[in-house]
């Protein structure tokens, strides 16, 4: 016990210090062993480990999602998303940070990555936020808060990762992610409501939204078909959770394919006076 507290009190202050949590793992577990075992097994142990872990298969479906995500973020997928989005949130204050959440959502469950949403709606969302007045406070928080909906909807990348370690069942996981991530996207819109009622400054005054464009349904169709094959296919025994990342790859460029690069505006929103400009 005393040992364990010690290689916990360690661990604590490496990460407080800023240490990566998987080097200071890494290094508390491989000097504890060595102490406790020998240094030539510890060597050894370390070895195997890394060895085994990079070249086990399961973890081929981390690239296969990415790779799924970079594909439609590239056919203009999701830019349709930010645009369909902000035509349904166009009449309301803050419209574009709320269609900036919303789009998140949609994008992390054919991505499963936290970074690659971040990213991708940083390069779709952030210029337009920014050519309408939106302050950047309330732009960059929409795209980080939206961004960690990676981890909850599935396909999760952190979830696939964690049920290979746990040796638990990926499909359960992705079940079970569902929910938080609906209630976690509801709670961002609620929060952008708010931010933007106590602080109007946030977000300029609300134009007037354009209809919804046939590249627009396209866009949503896609995400949401997409997402209904993958899971519907886990779920029957079509293919395992490994298979779908496949499976889900291979459909986002047949998708990529039909739909074509043709990208939405970068959002649904008329003026009928110029925004204020940016100091």
């Amino acid at each position: 016990m005393t040992t364990s507290l010690i290689a916990l009190a360690v661990l604590l202050a490496m990460v407080f210090v800023r240490v990566p949590i998987a080097f200071g793992m890494a290094i508390v577990g491989g000097i504890g062993f060595g102490l406790l075992r020998g240094w030539e097994p510890a060597g050894a142990m370390v070895g195997n480990a890394v060895f085994e872990t990079g070249l086990n298969y399961s973890l081929s479906v981390v690239p296969l999602f990415i790779f799924m995500g970079n594909i439609l973020a590239g056919s203009g997928i999701a830019q349709g998303l930010f645009a369909a989005a902000d035509r349904i949130f166009g009449r309301m204050r803050g419209g574009l940070a709320m269609a900036t959440v919303l789009s998140c959502g949609g994008f992390s469950a054919v991505c499963g990555s936290s970074l690659a949403t971040a990213a991708t709606m940083t390069k779709v969302a952030m210029p337009s936020m920014r050519r309408f007045g939106y302050a950047d406070s309330l732009s960059t928080g929409a795209i980080a808060a939206g961004g960690t909906l990676g981890i909850l909807i599935p396909p999760s990348v952190v979830m696939i990762v964690y049920g290979l370690l746990v040796e638990g069942e990926i499909g359960k996981l992705f079940l079970a992610g569902i929910i938080p991530g609906i209630v976690g996207i509801l709670g961002y819109l609620l929060a952008v409501m708010v931010a933007v009622r106590m602080n109007p400054s946030l977000a300029p005054a609300v134009g007037e939204p354009l209809p919804l464009s046939r590249s627009d349904l396209v866009s949503v169709a896609a995400v949401l078909a997409l997402f209904a094959f993958i899971m519907i296919g886990i779920y029957s025994g079509l293919f395992t959770p490994i298979e779908a990342a496949g499976m889900g790859a291979a459909t986002a460029m047949m998708i990529a394919l039909v739909t074509g690069d043709s990208p939405a505006a970068p959002c649904g929103r008329r003026w009928s006076t110029a925004p204020p400009p940016r100091r």
